[in-house]
Formats: C-alpha cells, structure tokens, sequence
C-alpha cells in the first residue's frame, strides 16, 4: 500500500501540492500569532526610574486593600491623597527632605499655531536631584516665570517644534495660562514630559504635597511615619530600593500595555487558529473528495475498507509532518516583523519583542498534525464505505452527501449560535457588545452553515444563476448545472469566501454599530451646547476659567470631576467603577440621564447614583463603597441608571471626591438668553487661559470617533491576517478544482466549444461559487448583526445598524478576481494541450 500511496501523491502532485500549501501556510500563521502572544506572558524588569537617586520616598499609598475570606483584594485608587504636613514636618527632623508636586501642565512655543500643545508633568527644580534629569544647557529656574523643559534642544529641529534655551513658551497650568521663558533643558524620558519650575512657584501651583525624599535611614524614616499617623502608619508608603518604582509615573504601564498586546493577540490567535483549522480540514476534506472515483475503482479491484482508509491516511501524514514543519519555519521566520509592525503601528510597547519560547511552535505542529487527520476522517471513512458495485456510479455525481452525523453536528453547532445568542438577549444583553462575544458567535455559525453547505449549495447557485442562466448562450446554464452538481466541489471553493465575508462583516459591522451607537447615546445624554474637556487622562481645566464660564450671564454651567469608587460584592469581590463627581443641580440643566429608577436630584453628600450593572441596585438600600482617594463611606443609592452601552458610570458630590480636579465644564444657554453672547463670552474665557471651547457636535465628532487608532489597527491585525490567508486559500482549492477538472474542459473541446467560451465558462463558476460563499457569510452576518440591534433595543439604545458596505463590495470583489484568475490560469494552462490527449484524464 506504500508504494500505491506514493504513485497516487505523484499522480495527483497538483492536490496535494494545494493540501501542502494550506497546512503549512495555517500552521505558520498559528505559530507566529502563538509566537507573539507568548512574549506578552512577561514584562521586562525595570528598577525605579524617576526616583532613581533618592535614598527613600514617602507617599501617599495609591492602592486600595481590603480583608476578604478569600484573601487581600487590591484596586488602585482614582485620586491618592497627600503627604499629610505633620508627617512632612515630623521627616524633616530627620534630615534633609525633598517635597515633590506633580501637577499637569501643556505647553507650546509663542507665536506658534493655535492648539493644546504637548502635555506634560509640572515639578519643582530642587526634586530633579533625585531623578535622572540633568540640565543639558542653560541653568536652573531663580524666579517666576522660569522653567526648565525636558526637550533634547541639539538634537531636536524647530521646525520639528522643539524648544531651546531662550525661548517663550505658553504654560497652561490649573491656576491659567501665561507665558514662560526656557532657561534650561533636559534629557527627554520615556516614563513622562517634565516641565521644572522653581520651588515656591510650584508650592503655589500646587499645594498638596505628592511625594518626599527623605536623606535619613529607612528604618528612622518607618519610625518616624508611624508616630506622625498615630498608628502603623497605615496609608502613608515609605519605599526603598526596587520599590521606589512604585511612585513612578504609571509604574504598571508596561505589564498594562502587554495585556492590551495580549488580549489584541489572543483574540487574533483564536481567530488564526479557527481560520486555519477550517480551511485546512475543508482542504484536506475536498482532496479526498476528488479521489472518490479513484477509491471506487480500488475497492472494485478488491481493495478493503480499512486498506482505503489505511491510504488515505498514510497519504495525510506525509503531507502533514513536512507540511507542518515547513508551518513552524514560516511562523517562527514571520513572528519577529510582526512584533515590529506592532511596534512601529503603536499597538505594542517599543521594547515588544519575541523571546525565545519554543512551545508554540511545538503547539502549531501537533495542530496541524491533527487538523489533517480530521480532516480526512470522515472522507476516508466514507470512501471505505462505499460498495464496489456502486463506486463508480457514486463517484460521478454528489449524490447523498449529508450523512446523519453531519446533519446533527451542523444543528448542534447552529442550535449553539442561535442559543447563545438569545440566551445572552434575555439574560444579559449587554453580554453582546463584549468583545469575546461577538467574535465566537459568528464562528458557531460559520461551521454550521458550512456543514449545511451540500444542502444549501443547490437552492444559493439556483438562486444566483436565475438570470444568467435564461440569458442567450449556454455559459450561463452549463455554468450553474456544474456549480449546481459539483456540490462538494462548490462548497470547498465557496468555504474561504464564506468565512471571509462572515468574518469582516461581522465584526467590521458589530464594532461600528457598537461606535455609532457610543456616540448616539452619548448625543441624547447631553444636552449641553457646550462640551470643554481637559486634554489627556488626568488633565485638569484652569480654575481661571472655571470660574469665568460660571460668571457668564445666560448659561448653564456644570463643572465636574473624575474620580472613581470601589465596591466589595459578594464579599470576595472588589469592583471599581468610574464616576463623576457632580452638583445635582447644575448636571439637570445639561444633561439627560437614562435613568430607570429614583431621581438624579437627590443626590447629595450621603447618596450615590449607580448604574444597572451594580450588585446593589435597589433605590433607598445603603452601599458600602470606597471613594477615590480610599475612604470608606456608606452611601444612599438615589437613583439607578440604565446600563447602555456601558457608558453610564457612577455620580457623587464633589465632597465625595476631594482629591479630583475640575475636568470637564458642560455649559447650556438658559432660554431667552443670547446665544451669541454666550459664545463669545465662552470662547474670549478659552482664549485668555488657552483652553479649547467645543461645540457638543464638535465635542462628539473627537471624543466619539468610529474608531480609535489603536481599535482600529488591532482589528486591521486581525482581519488582514485571516482574510490574507483565506484568499490564499481560495486561489489554491481553485486551482486543485480546475486541475482536476482537465477532461470535462477536454470533452468540451471536443463538442465544439472554442477556448475562449471555455475560459468563459470556467470565469462564471468561479463567480457562481464566490456568489454563493458571499450570501452563506452574508447570512451568518446578519444574524450576527441582528442578534446585537436587539441586544441595544433591550438596553434602551437607539441606534441604526451599521453594515459596511464599502468594505465588504471591496472584499467580495477582491474575492471574485482572484477565484477568475485561479480558475482560469490553470484552465488556460490545460486548454494548451491538444483536447483529445486529456479528454480521459479523469478516468
């Protein structure tokens, strides 16, 4: 049997050289996403960074923790609170100390264009002893209005915008904006953007004390907190060592930036694997289908039933191992300039890199190795189950080729899908907008379409042909009686285009209805005609201009906070949701909240307003919870609101929140008022303290986009991955169908058929075949689209669906010229010989 094994493969060098081409290319594409989601497992080690030279830091904790029977539970704190001056007074009995402030500030040269300019960190000259910044040129600031900037002037071109020793720059700090003079420059960090400004003007910029390094012995220093506080000391950080890494700015951002890699890559390496598993086994399916007259003439010759499955299975080994090696080569070839088009995109940290971790590319074997196996499991065994006397005439035509099992496992995969869809609408709509969720559900549907393919091929190529085929010439009806006949043949060729249309439409679609519907409920919330937002994630507005937008005649003005608050459910869990800290008052003047129980206007400093999502959700019960800063209060819930998009956070008072700056200004022009005023009143307040004023469509048209960047290449990543693969995959199961269809376009020939009609005809199959492909994933789409408009309709958002046409007309094109020309290459390849030297070929 080895030897009828290998004369077959040479024999049919075309099919399995296709069979080759999809395992490795899956198994390369599995081993490289594997590749790069193993580097994700681990951040590199970094020491402290900012604090580098200070002997010891003292801080306020910035962590939450909190006893439960399960053990500590931690969450960071929104609004850490400050060194308290009787500690910073009982330290510097010590020794010498150092008192840090950190306050954000923007800056931008003078008479350069109107904008934000570049955000950074405010400090005070005398900490930068204690940190890696050393003056580069110019000296120290000496008096008001001097600063130091962290900027490589030598280095840096002006017309680039960078900043020289000398120069005039606009410094929006909390307390306004006013010109400053560089007197000093320093080496650029990559942890932040500083901005140095002398002692007593950053005690005036910023009161509160951050952070002090202390010159004494830690131990005195432990001491000495503990006394200050009265206590252990609880609340207050002394760190040495490693530790003082902790006070960085973002200490956690590079094992936070690797689970944004991680969760981008698992999502892609799920989509890859399921995307290689299928077209590999319907690769390997199809090989075997088109040797079904090959295995009618064994068993005819008195080959048994385990000798034919024996073969066939010999024959997917020797495909599979070099085929899956080949894979592993290709990942592991391809891993690294995928780590640096994610690095270069900014989806991942500049120092993302493989290491040098083999088990993925042991995983992308063995997966290989068994997806061809199953792949030819059920054709092997239903080659073998065929009775000589009836292997030839089976073999002609696709007659009965849905067994029982695969009409159960199709609706046991389907009855899946459509399950859980409804499951999660009756449940948990909001379940539908997740991610995870959104993503696996088309894939149920996909398989099972995709088992039901023999059954709905025959309806999809009537359906599309309906036209074509009453046309005059016979391209048309010849074109749908072979797609129409070769079911098996058609739905191997329609499965890439299936879950390629499935796939982009599905998640192209569900992640910018998702956006439209943000945006749209984000347009009902607020009523505000003016939106001012600070710039950035902890940016403050100028207290200036705060209160200049209150003291305007005609307006409605709503200044808030973000902060957070922290909740222990079930005993075992802590949970820590934004919130805004609001006057009740002033928020109904500019907003329109989804409220579904209670009244906003009874929040006050002993209430809280929380969402549907909440545990506790009943108006009048008390909730235990931690505000921003760690305190813990138990606070009345007033008003419950809908869950939405899951937008819709948590409000308190401002009393609730003492640590949060103002960072959002929401303002309305009462009625009657003049509307023009309002504006000009508005913006002359923006431009005295450099603060941008938007308009609410302007404010949803920025903080609401379609898409982010970084959402935006993540789902580029992950679709260009799968959808390169699938059209490789359709160029190569077309050219094993054409190639083995040599003697039907011989007979052809022979009946009188030009090359030209011929070629025609191969042309309008491919169409036929990309046609239906493109409905079956249309389908799965769609349902896929219509399961999530309930899942908004349940949550109260109205929002039409958005289906993207314009990339899907693209995809489904791309598709059709590349299934013409993978048909017709090889056609006009076999149309060369003379046609009665192949007209037996299939024989």
């Amino acid at each position: 049997m080895l030897m009828l094994t290998l004369q077959g493969m040479r024999a049919r060098w075309v099919t399995f050289t296709g069979s080759f081409v999809a395992l490795a290319l899956g198994v390369g594409l599995i081993a490289a996403t594997g590749l790069a989601l193993a580097a994700t497992f681990q951040a590199p080690h970094r020491g402290p960074e900012r604090f580098a030279a200070a002997p010891v830091v003292v801080r306020a904790t910035d962590t939450l923790r909190v006893s439960t029977p399960i053990g500590e539970r931690t969450q960071r704190l929104a609004d850490p609170r400050a060194v308290p001056a009787e500690v910073a007074a009982e330290l510097a009995r010590l020794g010498r100390t150092v008192e840090d402030r950190t306050f954000p500030v923007s800056y931008a040269s003078v008479g350069g264009e109107d904008g934000e300019g570049a955000t950074a960190a405010g400090h005070p000259w005398s900490v930068a002893a204690a940190t890696p910044y050393r003056l580069t040129d110019g000296r120290a600031p000496r008096a008001p209005g001097e600063v130091v900037v962290a900027a490589a002037a030598r280095e840096r071109d002006r017309s680039g915008g960078g900043v020289a020793v000398g120069d005039r720059v606009r410094v929006v700090t909390p307390a306004g904006a006013d010109s400053r003079t560089v007197v000093g420059t320093v080496a650029a960090t990559d942890f932040e953007t500083a901005v140095f400004f002398t002692d007593a003007e950053a005690a005036q910029l910023s009161p509160r004390i951050d952070a002090l390094v202390v010159h004494a012995d830690a131990t005195a220093v432990r001491k000495a907190v503990r006394n200050a506080v009265r206590g252990s000391g609880s609340g207050i950080d002394v760190l040495t060592g490693d530790e003082r890494r902790r006070a960085d700015p973002d200490p956690d951002r590079d094992s936070e930036a690797l689970v944004a890699v991680n969760a981008l890559l698992g999502t892609a390496a799920g989509i890859t694997c399921f995307v290689s598993v299928f077209v590999v086994a319907s690769t390997f399916a199809f090989a075997v289908a088109q040797r079904r007259r090959e295995f009618g003439l064994l068993r005819t010759a008195g080959a048994t039933a385990r000798q034919i499955r024996r073969t066939v299975f010999a024959e997917a080994v020797l495909v599979a191992v070099p085929a899956s090696a080949a894979g592993c080569l290709l990942g592991a070839v391809g891993a690294p300039p995928l780590a640096a088009w994610m690095v270069d995109s900014g989806v991942a940290p500049s120092w993302f890199a493989i290491g040098d971790q083999t088990w993925p590319l042991h995983t992308a074997f063995w997966t290989g190795l068994c997806v061809a196996m199953a792949g030819v499991l059920t054709s092997s065994w239903r080659a073998g189950r065929i009775k000589p006397t009836e292997a030839l005439r089976e073999a002609a035509l696709d007659n009965g080729t849905m067994p029982p099992s695969r009409w159960l496992l199709g609706a046991l995969l389907l009855l899946a899908g459509l399950g859980l869809l409804v499951w999660s609408l009756a449940t948990d709509p909001g379940e539908a907008l997740k991610r995870k969720t959104y993503i696996t559900r088309p894939m149920l549907l996909i398989v099972g379409f995709a088992l039901y393919a023999p059954v709905l091929v025959p309806p999809l190529v009537r359906l599309v042909t309906w036209l074509p085929a009453r046309l005059p010439g016979a391209t048309g009806l010849l074109a749908r009686e072979n797609a129409a006949t070769g079911v098996r043949r058609t739905a191997a060729v329609a499965a890439p285009v299936l879950i390629t249309v499935a796939l982009a439409a599905s998640l192209l679609g569900t992640t910018a209805t998702i956006n439209e519907s943000k945006a749209a409920e984000a347009a009902t919330q607020t009523t505000a005609d003016y939106v001012v937002a600070a710039p950035g994630e902890k940016g403050v507005l100028p207290a200036p201009f705060v209160t200049r937008a209150r003291s305007i005649p005609g307006a409605a003005v709503s200044a808030s906070r973000s902060t957070a608050v922290t909740v222990l459910e079930e005993g075992v869990a802590l949970v820590r949701s934004e919130a805004r800290a609001v006057d009740p008052a002033a928020l109904a003047a500019v907003s329109r909240l989804p409220v579904a129980s209670g009244r906003v206007a009874d929040l006050d400093d002993g209430g809280i307003v929380v969402n549907e999502e909440w545990l506790t959700r009943t108006v009048g019960q008390r909730v235990r919870v931690w505000l921003g800063d760690g305190r813990e209060v138990t606070l009345r819930i007033v008003a419950v609101l809908r869950t939405g998009t899951g937008g819709n956070g948590v409000y308190v008072t401002p009393r609730n929140a003492p640590g949060a700056p103002v960072d959002r200004v929401d303002v309305a022009v009462r009625d009657g008022a003049d509307a023009s005023a309002v504006d000009a009143a508005l913006r002359e307040a923006g431009a005295a303290t450099r603060t941008t004023v938007l308009t609410k469509d302007e404010w949803l048209a920025r903080s609401h986009p379609r898409s982010s960047e970084s959402t935006r290449l993540g789902l580029l990543l992950i679709l260009g991955i799968a959808l390169l693969y699938t059209g490789i995959a359709l160029a190569n199961t077309l050219v094993m169908a054409t190639s083995d269809r040599v003697g039907d376009l011989a007979v052809l020939r022979l009946t009188g058929a030009t090359k030209p009609q011929v070629l025609r005809l191969v042309a309008a199959e491919a169409l036929v075949v990309v046609a239906v492909g493109s409905l079956l994933g249309a389908a799965v789409a769609g349902l896929n689209l219509l399961g999530l408009r309930g899942a908004l309709a349940l949550l109260s958002v109205r929002s039409p669906l958005v289906v993207p046409w314009g990339g899907l007309g693209a995809m489904v094109a791309a598709s059709a010229v590349l299934a013409v020309v993978a048909a017709v290459v090889p056609a006009l390849t076999a149309l060369r010989t003379r046609p009665v030297e192949h007209a037996g070929t299939r024989e």
